[in-house]
């Protein structure tokens, strides 16, 4: 999950969330602190369970602050995006909602994972895009506006998609009650976002003002669901941790390449499909943690909780080695 969001604004695209050329360092100052916030917050939720454990509760709120700065950084030319490329967004969409659950569901069964840890890894697949992928992928010199076009309409679309896929893929684990999930999506990612956006349209001067904070803002309410995960499992940890991030690490790991492999073999263009890789191998891991929480059990959210960790330095390394190959010189290598 993510920070913030640049704008498709062709021909070079800025950070959303900074307002602009001079303030586009702010995206990616907290996309590279924020894997280090996160370790803190999980060692703090590791070495005070009883402090941070209590506020439980808390998660979905925290996870709806997230999705109200993601709506305040939208704008309704994220949509307008869509129209443009059907079908191109579709295939992203696509490719998220096969690859990533199939993933999830193929590692849970291959590492003989507990009916806790498998539903938690497969619940993370079935999650929408993670907003960081936006940045990352503009980082990398991608197409940042099927990026955000991708990243919007899986969003958007989760209440939809992601509660059968979990019931479809995770019930053999544990029950599932889709229908409970919709309304927890709904009211924790969809309310929120369409909040955000409404208060842009309507206060938009204003919010531009204050889009250099969203990224801190969502950074720490991100930070508080990892330290509040942690602690719910942290008797269980000890002995998962080493299982839980090789997990999380051939989840990612795959999803980024089949995303842009994805991207490659329908002849997009490496720019759309290093888009395709980052809107598929990158997960709204904070809705997988709450939705974890409140359905499951803290022991689930685990793998979310790493996967906030670890997508996030995969996606900044993988689209740091993509962008030093664009300024390659010609032929020195092709990706």
């Amino acid at each position: 999950m993510a920070p913030s969001r640049p704008p498709p604004s062709p021909p070079a695209p800025t950070p959303r969330g900074g307002g602009g050329p001079r303030r586009a360092p702010a995206p990616r100052r907290a996309v590279t602190v924020f894997p280090v916030l996160v370790v803190l917050a999980g060692a703090a939720g590791l070495a005070l369970p009883g402090t941070f454990a209590a506020y439980g509760t808390d998660v979905p709120y925290l996870l709806g602050v997230v999705m109200f700065c993601m709506g305040l950084t939208m704008s309704l030319d994220d949509f307008k995006g869509v129209a443009r490329r059907p079908w191109v967004v579709l295939l992203g969409l696509a490719a998220h909602y096969v690859i990533m659950p199939g993933l999830g569901w193929l590692i849970a069964h291959l590492l003989h994972l507990s009916p806790a840890l498998a539903a938690g890894v497969i619940l993370v697949g079935c999650a929408p895009s993670g907003t960081a992928s936006n940045v990352v992928t503009y980082l990398a010199r991608g197409d940042v506006a099927l990026s955000v076009s991708v990243a919007t309409v899986s969003t958007v679309l989760a209440p939809l998609l992601t509660p059968p896929l979990t019931l479809l893929l995770a019930g053999q684990y544990l029950p599932v009650d889709a229908g409970s999930m919709v309304t927890d999506i709904l009211k924790t990612v969809l309310l929120p976002v369409v909040a955000g956006l409404v208060v842009r349209l309507l206060a938009g001067r204003l919010v531009d003002r204050v889009l250099g904070a969203m990224p801190w803002l969502s950074s720490l309410a991100i930070a508080a669901i990892v330290a509040v995960v942690v602690a719910g499992s942290a008797h269980a940890l000890k002995s998962a941790a080493l299982t839980v991030l090789l997990a999380v690490v051939i989840h990612n790991g795959c999803g980024l390449a089949l995303g842009y492999g994805c991207g490659r073999l329908s002849r997009l263009g490496r720019p759309a499909s290093r888009a395709m890789a980052f809107e598929v191998g990158m997960q709204n891991s904070g809705l997988a943690a709450s939705l974890a929480t409140a359905h499951f059990s803290p022991l689930a959210a685990l793998p979310a909780a790493v996967f906030s960790v670890w997508h996030n330095i995969s996606g900044a390394l993988v689209a740091a080695w993509m962008a030093r190959r664009t300024n390659a010189p010609a032929g020195a290598a092709g990706q």
